[in-house]
């Protein structure tokens, strides 16, 4: 009778994970539905054929594909879409998490081993029981997947595991000895630098230590670099990307070791964390802030990077912006051309380790550095186009030759990059209205159409999702904002002085 009862409890927890369950698998083969009549049966079997709903896990939806292409492209062009559409069946989920499917993962998410047998929820702390043993090593950036073995030890090392913690791998090229100094980095390599060299024990001087810049600038050669170096000095580091973050914090939640994640997390030395600007999910962020205060309070180092500076991380709660904005913020700006130029010079030597008859002539390098702009990525572009037109062709190079290969990295200077701030002042001002009644509730024809040209410039000319720009126009819902955007178009396709309003609107934001 005692073990009849016992058993009770865990019976009926079964069946309500069951029910949830098929819940959201219903929920999830609805939303592929909505998705293939509102992108055409090619773009939805090109694209979504193979997207996966593993799991949902504390309103996170674990979706999965098989490759990192595809995860990068949904990543990048259908995250937002998803969310919305998965949001509208099933309103407990409050973001997605996109990852590459393997079967340890996929096994994970169903909560067993790779072998197929129940993860035993574990009492203890260290050892298989932690619930991270079963995930597959997780590869740095720069890390070429499935690599050989005596390659990959040359590439890839991990940083200490503080106490079994798995932290993502460093690769070994990206130290303080392998960055290059110019006047857009040197403040952020500095403040890298004191930090990865401070005696361990000593206080923090910044904390946290934020950098951000956009794509290809170094930011995660910085990060690795002070992994790197105090790892070296016996300082217990935790190098992650936000992703895998919230990729281990659901996998402590589903395993019962979400005490121990955060006992382990919080007693490391070091935390970096890059990519922070992909944090998702209300108790994610919550946990997240929770252990920067602990580490904080307890003078450990952080440092984190993002893709723009704490104010504009919409997505995050308001405390965790204002945690990472208390510390010291660096922004790491556009490579000048005598950087370009080093950059380059340095990436062709090590072109001509592997290739000794490799040889740009100092006029083409210098075309080079001068026609890429934008990042150190279309340089390292740039050399293997060239590398190709030399062992394919056997000619030497010429300028011409540099100005074919390389004609599809050369592009124009990035466009200003519009705030929402700035949308809403310039439309209020066109429309003799306070940017406070924008953001209000009221709904007279005068602050309407001004308000829905502000969400439909929004959504057009930043990069920002739906439910973002909703909380930047008075906490609005998603819907309000699409139904706005919905909305200027269709009236913007009927009346010739509206669209021109608004594509002078345009110009004047952009220009």
């Amino acid at each position: 009778m005692m073990n009849s009862r016992a058993s009770a409890p865990r019976l009926e927890a079964a069946q309500t994970k069951t029910d949830s369950d098929g819940v959201h698998a219903e929920a999830w083969k609805r939303t592929c539905r909505r998705l293939r009549a509102e992108l055409g049966e090619d773009v939805f079997t090109s694209w979504f054929g193979r997207l996966e709903l593993d799991a949902v896990r504390d309103g996170i939806a674990l979706l999965s594909v098989p490759t990192r292409f595809l995860k990068s492209w949904i990543q990048s062009h259908y995250t937002d879409k998803i969310l919305v559409t998965l949001t509208a069946e099933a309103p407990s989920i409050t973001a997605i998490l996109v990852d590459v499917r393997t079967s340890a993962r996929s096994a994970i998410a169903r909560g067993l081993s790779p072998e197929g047998r129940p993860i035993q929820p574990a009492g203890v702390i260290g050892g298989s029981s932690s619930g991270f043993q079963t995930e597959r090593p997780a590869l740095s950036f720069e890390e070429a997947p499935r690599a050989p073995d005596a390659q990959r030890s040359l590439r890839a090392q991990p940083v200490s595991d503080a106490d079994g913690l798995a932290s993502s791998p460093l690769d070994r090229r990206m130290t303080f000895s392998t960055f290059l100094v110019g006047k857009s980095n040197q403040l952020a390599h500095a403040a890298a630098q004191r930090i990865a060299s401070a005696a361990p024990g000593e206080a923090p001087i910044y904390n946290p230590l934020y950098i951000h810049s956009a794509v290809g600038l170094g930011k995660t050669h910085l990060l690795q670099a002070i992994g790197h170096t105090a790892s070296e000095s016996g300082k217990r580091v935790i190098y992650l990307t936000a992703e895998k973050f919230m990729y281990r914090f659901v996998c402590a939640l589903k395993a019962q070791t979400a005490i121990a994640f955060k006992e382990k997390l919080r007693g490391i030395d070091v935390l970096v964390i890059d990519d922070v600007q992909f944090l998702q999910g209300k108790s994610i962020q919550q946990e997240f802030c929770h252990t920067l205060n602990a580490l904080i309070e307890a003078g450990r180092q952080i440092i984190v990077a993002a893709d723009r500076p704490p104010s504009e991380l919409e997505s995050l709660e308001e405390r965790v912006r204002s945690r990472l904005a208390g510390g010291l913020c660096v922004e790491m700006g556009s490579l000048d051309e005598q950087l370009r130029l080093k950059i380059l010079e340095m990436r062709i030597a090590a072109a001509k380790v592997s290739q000794p008859g490799f040889d740009v002539p100092a006029p083409v390098a210098a075309y080079v550095a001068r026609a890429i702009e934008t990042n150190g990525r279309d340089l390292d572009g740039a050399v293997s186009r060239l590398l190709a037109r030399v062992t394919l062709t056997g000619a030497a190079l010429t300028v011409e030759m540099a100005e074919d290969a390389i004609r599809d990295l050369v592009r124009t200077r990035e466009p200003k990059r519009v705030k929402i701030e700035d949308i809403q002042k310039l439309v209020a001002t066109h429309y003799n209205v306070s940017r406070a009644d924008i953001l209000s509730s009221r709904r007279t024809a005068t602050v309407v159409r001004p308000r829905q040209i502000a969400m439909y410039l929004s959504k057009v000319l930043t990069l920002r999702s739906l439910p973002e720009i909703g909380r930047r126009f008075g906490g609005r819902d998603h819907t309000t904002v699409l139904h706005a955007v919905r909305k200027i178009e269709g009236l913007a396709g009927q009346d010739g002085s509206l669209s021109e309003e608004i594509e002078l609107l345009k110009r004047m934001l952009v220009e």
